[in-house]
């Protein structure tokens, strides 16, 4: 019975991350694991490379 919960509650956890996943793509975020979705990187402002890959440097 133990093995059923443990899989149900990992489940749970693997079918939310991948809604969040799939509702953050819809929404037209490029870069998911940025706070702000790479508009706010510091990437931007100092001109470094920012490893969402989602910014287009000079």
């Amino acid at each position: 019975m133990i093995d059923y919960i443990l899989i149900a509650i990992i489940l749970v956890i693997v079918a939310a991350a991948a809604f969040y996943v799939y509702k953050a793509k819809k929404s037209g975020k490029k870069c998911i694991g940025c706070p702000d979705g790479c508009s706010a990187c510091n990437a931007k402002k100092n001109g470094s490379h920012c490893s969402c890959g989602a910014h287009k440097h000079k």
